[in-house]
């Protein structure tokens, strides 16, 4: 168990499995729909490298959303993300779920929200992001705030502060 006094590197270097949220965290929380009235969502690409950096170095990354959208299913296929939990209003018991399923303790887990349905799964985790736009209610109790807005980075932010702090050298992962 995790005590209150532990910094929030000491807390991500913990972190085996980082649970995502999608709206507000992947997106920058905006719904934009076709004339079809087709929803469409725009995902930055920092934050799909960074969700390759987590997974290339041992951490396994999950989704965690309260709507359903085969834009976020495709988007999780293209990065290799496995465990995608869409349509869960009741985030506290999907986040339950999600570490029972993956064998993970909470204190080994890691969940980035930015609004007050995120708060129970954020609670819960041993390791709580939120993003530089979030709600005051996702600011206080996250370990840790990204610079960067949701959509904008924020992910690749998270990335960078938790291989760092399991002591990855970052600039040891570019090639050529």
């Amino acid at each position: 168990m995790l005590t209150k006094t532990l910094s929030a590197e000491q807390r991500a270097a913990r972190v085996r499995l980082m649970v995502l949220d999608v709206d507000g965290v992947l997106t920058d929380g905006r719904l934009y729909y076709g004339p079809q009235g087709e929803a469409m969502k725009v995902f930055d690409v920092r934050d799909g490298h960074g969700i390759k950096m987590l997974i290339n170095n041992g951490v396994e990354v999950a989704l965690l959303s309260a709507r359903s959208s085969d834009i976020v299913a495709a988007r999780a296929r293209e990065l290799g993300i496995s465990r995608v939990l869409q349509g869960h209003s009741d985030k506290a018991s999907a986040f339950a779920a999600l570490l029972a399923d993956a064998a993970i303790a909470s204190d080994e887990c890691g969940y980035m929200g930015d609004d007050l349905p995120d708060l129970p799964a954020m609670r819960s985790a041993g390791f709580a992001v939120t993003v530089a736009d979030a709600c005051d209610a996702a600011k206080s109790a996250a370990h840790w705030v990204t610079p960067q807005p949701g959509g904008r980075g924020a992910v690749r932010a998270l990335a960078e502060f938790t291989l760092k702090a399991k002591g990855v050298e970052i600039n040891s992962m570019v090639r050529g």
